[in-house]
């Protein structure tokens, strides 16, 4: 009995199964019928075989994905009981965020870093405080989320000057390790489709390479986000590796795993129907934990226009403790290896990114692309598309463009403003726009909520 059961089913060519296909469909056309286009130029079939797999291998953490929950810091003391608490309730990961300086060993109080994977995101650039944290911790674990080229595209502005920052980041970078992140989390969530997100990311990172050498490699670490196109977000991550892979090994790196920061999207989230957003971020989990990311931080479902706050905090780590422990996703780096759609679109999404990031380069860069403007463009042209499609009901969100209760009131509960922040200040160059598709929509709404009373049943 050496032969494989599968042996007495006779194999069915590609083309036999579109004859098939095209029989059922009577008369229409296979082509205008069943396949579809993504906004990546990707034809996507109703059907793969396995003379679609790339048998293309993706190098994944070695270890189980980490539950990470996001904190801000504001006092150092109520930091530390969230985030002990946390970690109490099944979190094994903290991403601590600051506008400023803090007390750290205040903050890190019953916190092992040896045990705890530990992110710090600082909206500040200060060398010495950085080190000092880094000295402290002396841990492998601890992951600092520093991106001063993030921040101008984020911001338009340098934290001090080109030459101060870069000079800054030098110092922390051959004083510390894993202390330099790229922000692709950016892109997305301004509206970059899948392939900008990967070419920028890429691109953003070889900027770093460029200045400080191949052996600032093993010190960068990657922020994304990613979005409800399920597959291909999980196609996206895999995509990544394998990019920067390829990039590494142009800089004689070999054999480094790129570590990869998870958050889902903002781009979809709503402040109407707001408990759908669980719904979505669900999916976006799914795709970030399949697409290999070493650790996931989900978002609360009303973090939009709600502040900070235990039960919906408790819901998002909740998530993810059932993702991993009930749907079994602990040991899911290898789930998606062998399908014949995700290999396809892995292979593809990397392609077409590498023709942009090629394209980026030879122009003179990320930065120089940056500081003309050009990114910006482009991504906005990609964002400016999803809102016509957003308002034509192309793309749908429940609560919002489709199925709305009409009797849900939201302007007594907004404790956060949730919308894009104006800012009147000079900027070196135009900053990218994070915002959220359904803005314009809520906020009409919002007005309308004024101008009538809700009927009573």
């Amino acid at each position: 009995m050496n032969k494989s059961l599968f042996d007495e089913f006779e194999k069915t060519s590609p083309s036999a199964w579109k004859q098939k296909i095209q029989v059922d469909l009577k008369g229409a056309d296979y082509n205008d019928t069943l396949l579809w286009k993504s906004p990546e130029g990707i034809i996507v079939k109703p059907f793969y075989t396995s003379e679609d797999r790339t048998n293309q291998k993706t190098e994944t953490s070695k270890e189980d994905f980490n539950i990470c929950q996001s904190i801000f810091v504001d006092d150092e003391k109520i930091a530390n009981l969230l985030a002990t608490d946390a970690l109490k309730r099944g979190a094994n990961s903290i991403q601590f965020i600051a506008n400023s300086i803090f007390d750290y060993k205040k903050l890190l109080n019953n916190i092992n870093p040896n045990q705890t994977y530990i992110y710090f995101n600082f909206n500040f650039l200060d060398d010495n405080f950085q080190i000092e944290i880094s000295k402290y911790v002396n841990s492998s674990k601890t992951y600092f989320q520093t991106d001063i080229i993030g921040n101008l595209a984020e911001t338009g502005n340098w934290f001090y000057n080109l030459k101060d920052d870069f000079n800054k980041l030098d110092k922390i970078q051959k004083n510390t390790e894993q202390c330099i992140s790229v922000s692709s989390d950016l892109y997305q969530n301004s509206g970059a489709t899948i392939t900008q997100q990967l070419a920028y990311t890429l691109s953003h990172a070889n900027e770093y390479l460029n200045k400080f050498g191949s052996s600032i490699a093993k010190k960068i670490n990657f922020s994304f986000s990613v979005g409800s196109n399920y597959f291909f977000e999980i196609a996206k991550l895999k995509a990544f590796r394998l990019l920067w892979s390829t990039l590494t090994e142009e800089y004689d790196v070999t054999d480094l795993e790129a570590h990869i920061f998870v958050k889902p999207s903002l781009r979809n989230k709503t402040i109407y129907s707001s408990k759908t957003n669980l719904l979505r971020t669900t999916s976006e989990c799914m795709s970030a934990i399949l697409g290999g990311a070493n650790t996931v931080s989900n978002t609360a479902y009303d973090s939009i226009y709600r502040k900070s706050n235990e039960f919906a905090e408790r819901l998002s780590r909740n998530q993810l403790l059932i993702l991993q422990q009930e749907s079994k996703l602990q040991e899911s780096k290898n789930f998606a290896e062998g399908s014949y759609y995700i290999e396809s679109i892995t292979q593809q999404l990397a392609e077409n990114a590498l023709l942009i990031f090629k394209q980026v380069e030879r122009s003179g860069g990320f930065l120089t692309q940056l500081k003309s403007g050009v990114i910006q463009k482009k991504i906005k042209e990609n964002a400016n598309k999803e809102e016509v499609k957003f308002l034509d009901e192309e793309i749908t969100l429940v609560g919002a463009n489709l199925q709305q209760n009409k009797k849900e009131l939201m302007n007594n509960q907004l404790e956060l403003y949730p919308f894009v922040k104006q800012r009147n200040i000079k900027t070196l160059l135009p900053p990218l726009s994070i915002n959220r598709l359904s803005e314009s929509f809520e906020k009409e709404r919002l007005k309308t909520e004024k101008l009538f009373k809700v009927p009573q049943e």
